[in-house]
């Protein structure tokens, strides 16, 4: 019996595949490389989209990215597949009102994206810090995830006096 040269099998060959990709872009997931490189501690950016309470799509130099607010939580209004929590519609409009086509000031922290791909950043419209703004406005509970945590102890005193006063979700959920 003679056995034939047979070729690479797919599975070898979707494995060379993956190592080559994982070469040329040097391990990182490709939509992360292709957003925004902030070189310094901020950056100037457009915003083009609010997606909801804590999270808006921006434009900084032809390139557009995902940015999630860092140490607040605002509650969802457009997870697939869930209703809208309580105070989630309220949030996001008051978000669009104060960034929606806005030139915003992006400030950042120790870390500059999340595991999903998205900045981290501390958002300025004008002289308004949009991230404390939903906290004392009780549009935004407060999400500390170290080891971005400049502004945690603020945040938890402007969400203490939101929720002792009943202001926006405190009253409302």
């Amino acid at each position: 019996m003679t056995l034939g040269r047979r070729g690479p099998s797919l599975g070898a060959l979707a494995l060379l595949a993956l190592l080559v990709a994982v070469l040329v872009t040097g391990g990182e997931d490709p939509e992360r490389s292709s957003g925004i490189d902030p070189e310094g501690d901020e950056v100037t950016a457009t915003v083009t989209r609010v997606v909801d309470g804590d999270t808006v799509e921006v434009e900084v130099d032809g390139i557009e990215d995902r940015v999630r607010y860092i140490g607040v939580d605002t509650p969802e209004s457009v997870t697939p597949g869930q209703p809208v929590e309580c105070y989630g519609e309220e949030a996001s409009e008051f978000n669009a009102d104060l960034v929606a086509g806005e030139d915003v000031r992006l400030v950042f922290d120790a870390e500059r994206r999340d595991r999903y791909g998205r900045l981290l950043a501390y958002v300025y419209a004008g002289e308004v810090f949009v991230n404390a703004e939903l906290v004392r406005r009780g549009f935004a509970s407060t999400l500390t995830i170290p080891p971005n945590d400049s502004h945690a102890e603020s945040f938890e005193r402007l969400a203490e006096r939101a929720s002792e006063a009943e202001r926006g979700l405190w009253g409302a959920c």
